[in-house]
């Protein structure tokens, strides 16, 4: 039987060591890692991609409720079981799509309780994720559920990798334009492009575009290649050296 991976988030080290017990106690579950902020919990959900998160609530910078909200807005989260010793959260975790929130300090009942709930959360997604991929045309890549992990002037943002239109580099830095709008990150487009070959398709030494979102190669009277942007995104130009791996990455789909 495949065990449920469950990141553990708390600033308290003793709170992290009896959840991390509570956990390891029941066979069909496995601590896959912890995290002690808001921001550290957004970078090990992208690195981990854990099934369940164990989520504390006051914890210094980005606080749990912050985290979950950013956590909400991914296409395929883990579920949040909140543990937390205030009581007056409650309201607002439901707003974040909680499954379930646990006072401290936390019993081994109610924690089996709220796994078992959370893991009959993630396999609804994941018939439903399926349901969606097989509906698609098949000559397509599936989705990867993976996420991009960018340290901002605002904090640690997750971006979906699937969400991702395209990536732009002026100077030093990289604006990446996604389903939830624009982030500003110092990856660079090599790093990206290296990371995600499947997913993002070098079309000019300064762009990167996410494959998902291709929809045609045009060229103009004068000459120059535009890609044309599913859903009325508009066109991104194509030089002339990387217009061949465009024409035949389209060539690859049709066949």
């Amino acid at each position: 039987m495949t065990k449920q991976k469950i990141l553990i988030a708390d600033d308290e080290p003793l709170a992290r060591q009896r959840l991390r017990r509570l956990v390891e106690s029941m066979p069909e579950y496995q601590v896959c890692g912890e995290a002690g902020d808001g921001e550290a919990t957004l970078a090990k959900v992208a690195e981990l991609h854990p099934d369940i998160l164990l989520l504390d609530i006051r914890m210094p910078g980005m606080d749990g409720m912050e985290a979950a909200a950013n956590l909400s807005q991914l296409n395929n989260p883990p579920a949040i079981i909140f543990c937390t010793a205030y009581d007056n959260y409650a309201i607002q975790a439901f707003d974040v799509q909680a499954v379930a929130y646990l006072l401290k300090p936390v019993r081994k009942d109610a924690l089996a309780e709220a796994l078992g709930r959370a893991g009959r959360v993630n396999r609804v997604q994941i018939q439903t994720l399926s349901a969606s991929i097989a509906g698609n045309n098949t000559n397509r890549e599936t989705a990867e559920e993976e996420q991009l992990a960018v340290r901002t002037h605002r904090g640690t943002e997750l971006i979906d990798i699937a969400g991702i239109r395209y990536c732009q580099a002026d100077q030093k830095y990289v604006t990446i334009h996604h389903s939830r709008g624009e982030t500003v990150s110092d990856y660079t487009l090599k790093e990206l492009e290296s990371a995600y070959p499947s997913q993002l398709l070098r079309i000019h030494r300064n762009t990167l575009v996410g494959v998902r979102f291709i929809q045609a190669l045009r060229r103009t009277p004068d000459g120059h290649n535009l890609l044309q942007l599913r859903d009325d995104l508009g066109e991104l130009p194509v030089s002339r050296r990387h217009s061949s791996n465009v024409r035949q990455w389209l060539q690859g789909l049709q066949s």
